[in-house]
């Protein structure tokens, strides 16, 4: 799906007319920082996901120095 140039112009229109030439650079901005936020927020979350991996890997490759005793 791809978008044309009048789709494109129509969208800016739109946007124009929804929020004014004074507030579209503040709009810009706050959609900036959620984007920043959210990549933030998935890197740390992909970081900790691997550091649990690790572990997990980690602590099954080791031989079990506990052995349960058959009752």
């Amino acid at each position: 799906m791809s978008l044309g140039i009048t789709e494109i112009l129509l969208i800016l229109v739109v946007i124009l007319l929804l929020f004014g030439g004074k507030r579209i650079p503040e709009v810009a901005r706050a959609l900036g920082r959620a984007t920043y936020e959210y990549k933030k927020a998935k890197n740390i979350l992909k970081e900790e996901a691997k550091g649990l991996k690790d572990a997990i890997e980690e602590t099954a490759d080791k031989p079990e120095e506990y052995q349960p005793k058959d009752v």
